[in-house]
């Protein structure tokens, strides 16, 4: 047994970095409240071609990352790489009668297999954000407002770069994908396998590629922004005018892109420099084709997610947990008692231990250990005068205390 670890690429989250989770989740989950988001949870597992029809077929996470397998009766099931694709499910299959728009939040874990990093995982935790049935740019300014205000909250303003750019609507995508199809197909043989494979079912998703060939090759690339037409060059200023009345600073990436055709308009990345190579920690943009897609009515929508993993390694060590008032019986007698108190002392709002086991030196000892503030130490002396020993752990100082009076003398160790 002494050699079993977790599986590759999954990792037990212990109390120190549990703490840590805990911080960028609550942090997340009260600021979305404040902007009217609830939250949803979905299956770990989904049907594979929920994702399969979300992701594209070509896409790193649909033919390389995906864990899928078969169930018992031989569906294709697989666990969540990413919480859009759900949440549309979701509302196609029972929420499309509820009035739009929704606004949820979703916390949990995600499952991709890909070369582990600093701060990611083939088990990782997101947090993310979906805004469905608002069609106009106001949507957008919302969601990365939520998301800049959630990353000031954690203290990560001066760490991170809010990254922006437009995709523009189909028609802008349509003159975009010809010019660029025909560039890249005159450097064809500069080109990597993966991205002449991309070139003919999905070319913006070159602009992803890694290889230093594809890089050069894309750094001339025609551009979606020489292409956008009147409506959607209006969108884009309405989300960079809105940002900037919220006082969102941003950086415009023109080759910032989403491959699949049901992303249009804006798409944005926050991204630090502390995490090594892959810096985005927060990452989104607007979907208005992919509920259609899905099979469900037209749905506009526009969310981001967060790995918080990631947010967990950049934020300042939060508080430890509270110091505990350690109850230490002495004795049988005394045992029955000190239970009775120690549920009493957290029922009244204290954190409290109790000593298990071992003479009046060990269960100190014990108390040390623990970090206790305060030990109440109750032995037959103190039963009979229905009292109980205080020792202030940082001084040593002793007060002989009535029980019923216990809840006021420890106040100021609460």
């Amino acid at each position: 047994m002494s050699d079993l670890q977790p599986p590759r690429g999954t990792h037990d989250i212990l109390p120190d970095d549990q703490r840590r989770h805990r911080q960028v989740a609550e942090t997340a989950w009260g600021i979305a409240g404040l902007y009217g988001y609830e939250e949803i949870s979905t299956p770990i597992f989904e049907a594979t071609d929920v994702f399969r029809r979300t992701l594209g077929e070509t896409s790193d996470i649909v033919t390389k990352e995906m864990y899928v397998f078969d169930d018992k009766k031989g569906r294709s099931l697989t666990l969540r790489p990413e919480g859009t694709a759900g949440v549309a499910r979701a509302y196609i299959s029972g929420m499309r009668s509820k009035p739009l728009p929704l606004k949820f939040f979703y916390q949990g874990p995600m499952f991709r297999y890909e070369r582990m990093q600093k701060g990611r995982q083939r088990q990782f935790h997101q947090f993310g954000v979906e805004l469905l049935g608002v069609e106009g740019p106001l949507g957008d300014v919302e969601i990365i407002s939520l998301a800049a205000h959630i990353l000031d909250a954690l203290g990560l303003t001066d760490k991170v770069t809010l990254h922006l750019n437009t995709l523009g609507d189909s028609e802008s995508r349509e003159a975009h994908r010809a010019k660029l199809v025909e560039y890249l197909d005159a450097h064809r043989d500069r080109l990597s396998e993966e991205s002449l494979t991309r070139l003919d079912r999905n070319p913006l998703r070159i602009f992803d590629s890694k290889d230093e060939g594809d890089q050069e090759v894309i750094e001339e690339a025609p551009l979606l922004s020489d292409h956008l037409n009147d409506s959607s060059k209006a969108f884009f200023d309405h989300v960079q005018a809105g940002l900037k009345t919220a006082g969102v600073a941003f950086e415009l990436n023109p080759r910032l892109v989403r491959g699949l055709d049901y992303y249009c308009h804006t798409a944005f990345e926050f991204t630090t420099e502390t995490l090594g190579a892959q810096g985005a920690v927060l990452a989104g943009g607007r979907y208005d084709g992919l509920i259609e897609a899905m099979g469900g009515p037209p749905t506009p929508g526009t969310g981001w997610a967060a790995g918080v993993e990631r947010l967990a390694l950049m934020i300042a060590e939060p508080p430890g947990p509270a110091r505990p008032v350690a109850v230490v019986p002495i004795g049988e007698a005394a045992e029955a008692e000190a239970l009775s108190l120690v549920q009493r002392l957290r029922q009244a709002g204290f954190t409290a231990d109790l000593g298990f086991s071992g003479n009046l030196k060990k269960r100190l000892k014990g108390a040390n250990k623990a970090n206790a503030v305060a030990a109440v130490i109750i032995g037959d002396d103190e039963l009979v005068k229905d009292a109980a020993t205080v020792r202030d752990m940082e001084t040593g100082e002793q007060t002989e205390v009535k029980l019923s009076a216990l809840e006021d003398h420890l106040a100021r160790y609460r």
